[in-house]
């Protein structure tokens, strides 16, 4: 009871006024928070809405512009003509004021059909931020699928340290009263005393663990890093997965190769545009404009007034354009889309030995962990074992104190070691899933 009472102490100080409004958090719960929530699902979000934004036929250059413009000039000038034979005139402060109001229209209605490759060319785009987006996506949900069971391997190394801390405890009690009918000296109730009190200080530390495994947890799913929870209390392996179905679905499901692949269409999308340069660009104008004139004082012969002038009226036109030579600038922009078309090749060569790479390795420490999981649970029960035999017999006065603690301690570290392969086994097998983008439909 003491053990017991000891760790609910730890939680009430290291969580104040959380000790008594735990959630109970599943995966399932975790992942979907985290959708909603996750900074870097959020930031992904908002560029695929740009991405979006940018997929229309006037940005890829199928639609007309249109302008309207409004001018007025005013001016006030002092005039002297000379005419031979005649008195020159002056005219002081002839004014002066013009106001034009026009709307322009420019339409390209042919460019050696650039507007339709960059239609495409965004429509790409669009579906390469979706793949970033997805690939983003996948890789918060196995951050937050290994935050979560990095909270579950220390809430159980508590488990097994409060495990140890109760023997401890049984191991005083019994020196106590081996002490008080004179069968046991003074010292081996210090020694237990020093035991039982290093196993405590060791329950504090798991315990600032824990905590900071829960602040992780809550920094993933966007959330306040003081929120306190309980998770599941166990780790629940898929012994089922096979290496050769994973090796066949990589291609076809991973985001970052699927991008690639888009990245290379862009590239000959780019490499079509930059030929469409060589081809005529024909674009039609017109406009409707309104013109006002007027001047005061005008002289005519021997009469002074105002002239005014006005036009009212359309103006449209045809325009044809031809390169006929830029300083083989098109060249350029051809050779370049090329070399970039093969770099993007290499590129996604590269991609594809990395992931199968990766993917090999993913699966040679899977089934390494599966071993090692095999081999750490038998170890775990013949722990146990020998502890409650160890403290049968010391109970007897058949086992020291210092085999009675290295029995202790046996079981200690084969509890750690079997929580510390499962976790193992389990991130090996999230690592699988996420290479072949299996782990976002489990998990929901």
């Amino acid at each position: 009871m003491k053990a017991a009472a000891f760790t609910f102490i730890i939680i009430v100080l290291l969580l104040p006024g959380k000790a008594f409004s735990q959630e109970k958090l599943t995966l399932e719960q975790a992942i979907r928070i985290g959708l909603e929530q996750n900074y870097d699902i959020r930031i992904a979000g908002t560029q695929d809405d740009i991405d979006a934004n940018n997929v229309t036929l006037g940005n890829a250059g199928f639609l007309p512009t249109v302008n309207g413009r409004v001018t007025r000039d005013f001016s006030n000038n002092n005039t002297r003509n000379q005419f031979e034979s005649e008195e020159p005139r002056i005219v002081d402060n002839l004014r002066s004021n013009t106001t034009n109001a026009s709307v322009l229209l420019n339409w390209t209605v042919f460019d050696g059909g650039r507007m339709f490759i960059e239609y495409n060319r965004l429509k790409a785009l669009e579906q390469s931020g979706k793949l970033l987006t997805k690939a983003v996506v996948e890789n918060s949900v196995a951050d937050i699928s290994d935050a979560y069971y990095e909270v579950v391997r220390q809430s159980n190394k508590i488990k097994a340290l409060e495990e140890a801390i109760a023997i401890s405890e049984s191991r005083m009690q019994i020196a106590q009263a081996q002490y008080e009918v004179g069968v046991s000296a003074k010292v081996e109730i210090l020694r237990a005393q020093v035991d039982y009190n290093a196993d405590r200080s060791e329950l504090l530390r798991q315990q600032e663990t824990l905590q900071n495994a829960k602040i992780n947890l809550n920094q993933l799913l966007g959330r306040d890093p003081v929120i306190n929870f309980s998770v599941a209390d166990s780790i629940v392996v898929d012994r089922q997965l096979n290496y050769q179905p994973a090796n066949t679905s990589l291609l076809a499901t991973n985001p970052n190769l699927q991008r690639l692949q888009l990245l290379r269409d862009i590239a000959l999308y780019d490499l079509r545009a930059a030929r469409a340069l060589r081809l005529p660009v024909i674009g039609v104008s017109g406009s409707y404009g309104y013109n006002n004139s007027l001047q005061d004082p005008v002289i005519y012969g021997n009469i002074a007034g105002t002239n005014e002038s006005r036009r009212l009226g359309f103006n449209y036109g045809l325009a044809l354009s031809l390169p006929i030579f830029n300083g083989f600038e098109i060249n350029r922009q051809v050779q370049n889309s090329k070399i970039l078309m093969e770099s993007n090749t290499l590129e996604y060569q590269q991609e594809q030995l990395r992931l199968h790479s990766e993917l090999a390795r993913a699966y040679s420490r899977y089934n390494n962990r599966l071993e090692l999981l095999t081999l750490e649970e038998v170890n775990r029960k013949l722990a146990d074992e020998n502890a409650e035999i160890a403290l049968e017999r010391y109970k007897l006065g058949l086992l020291t104190a210092i085999e009675l603690r290295e029995a202790q301690r046996n079981q200690l570290v084969a509890s750690n070691r079997l929580i510390d392969i499962r976790y193992e086994a389990k991130a090996a097998e999230t690592a699988l899933k996420l290479l072949t983008s299996s782990l976002l439909q489990e998990t929901l």
